[in-house]
């Protein structure tokens, strides 16, 4: 004998919309036909805002880095003598002599058919250079995001079903420190601890970079995954502390409703009704945190892939920043931002198929 998993408030708001099933010609226009509708329109204003939201950071991405105080052509000679003449054949050739509208006209033009220029230090498509730099980012944020998030999710259910235990309060005081704790700063002192070494602790793993460049085959996969270790215990230590509080939260919000009390009143075991109906519950609003972190994933760290030297799409935003590479910050700001809308809108679309009082 099971026990129904659907809060109260829930089967409600299906009674309440969905009402009697009408008879005849008028049942195919029922409740079933008007809630796809509703469906339908939700999912496009979900995307319609997405559409104005991309729009405004291409807008956004072309006037908020030419407000850095440096001149890209200065950098770029790196403060050799250069005479005015020399300095105006490069901004022109740049494209930076024309005017401001100009530049932003041919900026989104070009921009919307996935043409961000070319970048100034390189000499290369600024596309080319993301598509180079992406796979180091999706192998340390997935693998990453992929452990966090299991963590999170576990100790975060763990944590609230014992509330006030002595590992609810241990893990709940562990979590907001290392929510608290910058995660370059992290980076840092594990670089100290385990790379450089300190007291009679060695230094075991490597300070920085992706591999050695002089291994193949197994060695070659040993070798990243041992470059791997800090970054990726830095980023999950501050990703599982933030599911972690997100989940417990939840959880805790859902330990008091009818529907659980019912439950166990029907002779279900403790570790069923967390299993089976607490939980599944509580992970709405986790499960709206993991596609915001989704979209970090493509974004990556920027701090820490600077920390780690990590040659990956943050590491190549930190390069881009430091002459300004006015083409290469603009395309990673705006694939950075792409891919956050782009997971916050398929979040949205999806969270009413889990909660049917969502888009009604």
């Amino acid at each position: 004998m099971t026990a129904d998993s659907t809060p109260a408030l829930v089967k409600q708001a299906d009674a309440d919309t969905d009402g009697p099933a009408p008879a005849g010609p008028a049942a195919a226009r029922g409740p079933r036909a008007r809630n796809t509708k509703a469906y339908l329109r939700y999912v496009a204003a979900k995307i319609l805002g997405a559409i104005v939201s991309l729009f405004a950071v291409l807008v956004t991405s072309f006037f908020l880095f030419r407000l850095i105080p440096s001149d890209p052509v200065k950098q770029m000679t790196g403060g050799r003598r250069v005479s005015a003449e020399q300095l105006q054949s490069l901004r022109h050739q740049l494209g930076l002599d024309q005017p401001m509208w100009k530049q932003f006209t041919s900026y989104v033009g070009d921009a919307l058919t996935g043409d961000f220029g070319t970048s100034y230090q390189f000499h290369a498509p600024v596309m080319d250079k993301i598509v180079e730099a992406l796979p180091a980012t999706l192998l340390l944020t997935g693998t990453a995001y992929v452990l966090y998030s299991a963590l999170g999710i576990w100790l975060g259910t763990r944590t609230a079903w014992r509330n006030g235990s002595t590992s609810d309060r241990f893990n709940t005081a562990l979590a907001l420190t290392l929510y608290s704790v910058p995660s370059f700063w992290l980076g840092l002192l594990l670089i100290i601890v385990f790379s450089v070494g300190i007291g009679p602790i060695p230094g075991m793993f490597p300070t920085g970079g992706l591999e050695s460049g002089n291994e193949t085959g197994l060695a070659y996969v040993l070798d990243v995954a041992h470059h791997m270790v800090l970054p990726v215990i830095t980023l999950v230590a501050v990703g599982y502390a933030q599911t972690l509080l997100v989940m417990r939260s939840s959880l805790l919000d859902e330990m008091g409703s009818d529907y659980l009390t019912t439950a166990r009143a029907k002779g279900l075991r403790d570790d069923a009704v967390r299993r089976k109906h607490a939980v599944p519950n509580a992970m709405l609003p986790t499960f709206t945190l993991m596609f915001v972190n989704l979209g970090h994933v493509v974004a990556g760290q920027i701090l820490v892939e600077t920390v780690f030297s990590w040659p990956g799409l943050g590491g190549l935003f930190y390069q881009g920043l430091s002459v300004p590479d006015l083409p290469l910050v603009q395309g990673l700001f705006f694939v950075f931002a792409t891919a956050v809308i782009l997971a916050n809108t398929l979040a949205d679309v999806l969270y009413p198929l889990l909660d049917p009082r969502v888009g009604r």
